[in-house]
C-alpha cells in the first residue's frame, strides 16, 4: 500500500481552503439575511460605523470567500479574509471586557478559536496552488 504525497497535498489543500471558504461564505449570508439583529451587536458591541462595516464584513466575506471557491485570487482572498478575522476578533470576541462575567470562557474560547481560522488564512496565502 503505497501512498502518493502529492495526490494527498491537492486533497489536503482542496478541502481545507473550500472548509474555510464556505465557513466564511455562510458566515456572510447569515449576517446579511439577519441584517438588523447583526447591526444590533455592532452597535451593542460599539463597533465604529456599526451600519457600514457590517456591510463591507458581508461583502467581504462572500466575495473573497466564493473567490477561495472557484480558486481565483487566493493569496489576495485569504490574506483579506485573515485581515476581517483578526477585525472581528478585536471587536466581537473581546474577552478581556468580560472580567468576572461567566460570557468571557465562551468569548475567550471564541477569540483563540479565531486565531486559529485566521492562521489557516495566512498558511493559505503562501499557496497559489499545489500541482
Amino acid at each position: 500500500f503505497m501512498i502518493n504525497i502529492k495526490k494527498l497535498d491537492s486533497v489536503s489543500f482542496f478541502l481545507g481552503k473550500n472548509f474555510l471558504a464556505l465557513l466564511f461564505l455562510f458566515s456572510g449570508i447569515g449576517k446579511a439575511l439577519n441584517f438588523s439583529e447583526f447591526l444590533e451587536l455592532l452597535i451593542l458591541k460599539n463597533v465604529p460605523f456599526a451600519f457600514f462595516s457590517l456591510s463591507m464584513c458581508i461583502l467581504l466575506q462572500i466575495i473573497f470567500a466564493s473567490l477561495l471557491i472557484v480558486n481565483k485570487y487566493i493569496r489576495l482572498s485569504s490574506l483579506m479574509l485573515f485581515v476581517v478575522t483578526i477585525l472581528i476578533n478585536v471587536f466581537m470576541h473581546d474577552f478581556w471586557n468580560f472580567s468576572g462575567d461567566p460570557s468571557q470562557a465562551h468569548e475567550t474560547q471564541n477569540f483563540i478559536k479565531n486565531l486559529g481560522i485566521a492562521a489557516g488564512f495566512l498558511i493559505l496565502a503562501t499557496k497559489e496552488k499545489i500541482n
